[in-house]
């Protein structure tokens, strides 16, 4: 899984995991299940924008990576704040 960091391109994460977070937010008739298509192909659009629209498969998977990426950021967050909230009452 390694090498595919070199394909993550952190424009395109960040846009897509605020494009990800405005959609289950504030659109609630996406199911949770169609979000990380939607970032995936949001990221390939992106990318191939960035690259001057030079449709190559590099361009195509840093895309893909990037938008799915952006899920698992999510996810991460998520954990994260969750964690700290129950941090916080466990101590009171």
């Amino acid at each position: 899984m390694e090498f595919l960091n070199t394909y993550m391109m952190p424009i395109v994460v960040g846009i897509c995991l605020c494009l990800g977070y405005v959609i289950k937010k504030w659109i609630k008739d996406v199911d949770n299940k169609y979000i990380p298509t939607l970032v995936a192909v949001v990221g390939i659009i992106l990318a191939l924008w960035i690259n001057a629209w030079q449709l190559t498969p590099e361009v195509i998977l840093s895309g893909l990576v990037s938008g799915l990426a952006s899920t698992g950021m999510h996810q991460l967050f998520k954990q994260y704040i969750e964690s700290g909230e129950n941090d916080d009452k466990s101590e009171s």
